[in-house]
């Protein structure tokens, strides 16, 4: 307990220090550790290789093992992504409201970090580089805690990008990696050190994360995603989609689960899908009318409510648009769902009645990712409605405070008797621009 004390309060000290970091040496710190990641990349290989062979005597089921490899690719793809995470704009110092409250009186409300982020993952080392550039670029410590099955992979990534951070005049501390069932529980307790946790894992992990802390929790329970097939639709389209969204790779949360199939053209499209998602060795479970079409599995109740990170897939027959939004919004998770139609009214209405973070119009489910909305990468996906919603990535690491600049200025006047108007004007200028003596 000691150790991992210890360990909160120089996460605290770096991260007041961080938080007035110049962005250049933000930047540089970034390029420095995407050049660490190539450079050691047989040492993050070989640490990655002995995760695997531990995970496969365990029998780690395939989801996760497929999450918890590395390969060349994947190392590559981490140093690019971090390399974008210095390439975007700074979101700390933003003026985000300026208001002249009277002759002189002036308030902005400007973006600034939350301060210490903490990390708890399962599985995945790739998310220990990348929540980690996250919270460098947007001035706030981290503390980490990976899963057991990734532990010396973790370990390899987190020392080469402290020492080739901390190298670049980023304060000493600001990352922190906590090991160990029991460091997870006492870190859950420490909300006077750690401002945020964002949880990645199994539903039942970020469950138990939620109702065993007072700490902020920024994240998704589960990703039960689906593709609405209208009868606009056009079928290659469709296809294609629905393929992309399923089996391109199922083992992540905006991997499709369900697909919706609209009455009128169940009949021509089914055969199809289900042909084409047999030969790619899905297995397909259908709702009675469904049934009628196809020969699959029968869907039960739970099925669709399941998220099963894997190749099989629930298929449900309904009869309109609408019936599709009211079955979305009673099973699924708000995480990511889509709808293939040619009809523009039919799309509108199901993107703006679908309660999800992110809603497709003729696109693969599989865009919902920080990466791919050009966020840099993501700390992580929120089907939450306060704070920060869908793939979360620099901007949903940040908080505001207010500056008020007056020139003497005091309230008494204010409430006097005829009261002194407050002006309440909108001001051009930014925050940036009186820091730097400009305005």
């Amino acid at each position: 307990m000691r150790k991992l004390l210890e360990g909160m309060r120089k996460a605290r000290e770096a991260s007041l220090l961080l938080a007035t970091l110049e962005t250049g040496v933000k930047d540089a710190a970034l390029r420095e550790a995407a050049k660490a990641v190539r450079d050691h990349r047989a040492e993050l290989l070989e640490a990655n290789r002995k995760d695997v062979e531990a995970a496969e005597r365990r029998r780690l089921s395939k989801p996760l093992l497929d999450r918890l490899k590395l390969s060349e690719a994947k190392l590559e793809a981490i140093s690019r992504m971090i390399e974008s995470v210095a390439d975007l704009e700074d979101p700390v110092g933003r003026t985000l409201y300026a208001c002249e409250l009277d002759e002189g009186l002036e308030l902005y409300r400007v973006s600034c970090p939350i301060g210490v982020v903490g990390a708890i993952f399962e599985s995945r080392p790739d998310v220990l580089p990348q929540i980690s550039s996250l919270c460098l670029k947007s001035g706030n410590a981290v503390v980490l805690k990976g899963g057991r099955e990734a532990t010396r992979s973790n370990r390899a990534f987190f020392q080469i990008l402290k020492e080739a951070t901390e190298g670049k005049g980023v304060p000493e501390g600001w990352m922190q990696l906590v090991e160990g069932r029991e460091e997870v529980h006492r870190l859950l307790k420490l909300e006077e050190y750690v401002d945020l946790l964002v949880p990645r894992g199994s539903k039942e992990f970020i469950k138990f994360i939620q109702r065993n802390t007072r700490i902020p929790v920024l994240g998704h329970a589960e990703g039960v995603c689906h593709v609405y097939v209208d009868e606009h639709a056009d079928f290659d389209k469709a296809l294609q989609i629905c393929y992309d969204a399923k089996v391109q790779y199922p083992a992540v949360c905006n991997a499709a689960e369900k697909v919706l199939v609209h009455a009128k053209v169940a009949e021509e499209f089914l055969p199809r899908l289900v042909e084409m998602y047999s030969k790619a060795g899905v297995e397909v479970r259908g709702c009675e009318r469904t049934r009628r079409f196809v020969e699959v599995k029968r869907a039960r109740e739970e099925d669709w409510r399941a998220e099963y990170l894997d190749l099989i897939i629930a298929v449900k027959v309904v009869d309109h648009v609408e019936e599709a939004i009211s079955h979305i919004n009673r099973y699924g998770s708000k995480h990511t769902d889509a709808i293939v139609t040619e009809d523009r009214e039919t799309a509108i209405k199901f993107m703006e009645g679908v309660d999800s973070s992110s809603v497709m119009w003729n696109a693969s489910t599989r865009f919902s990712d920080g990466y791919r909305y050009g966020l840099g990468a993501e700390v992580g996906i929120s089907t939450g409605k306060l704070h920060a919603r869908g793939p979360v990535g620099l901007e949903g690491l940040t908080t505001y405070k207010y500056y008020l600049v007056g020139r003497g200025h005091v309230v008494a006047p204010y409430l006097s008797s005829p009261p002194r108007p407050f002006l309440h004007r909108k001001l051009d200028r930014t925050w940036r621009e009186v820091r730097e003596g400009r305005a």
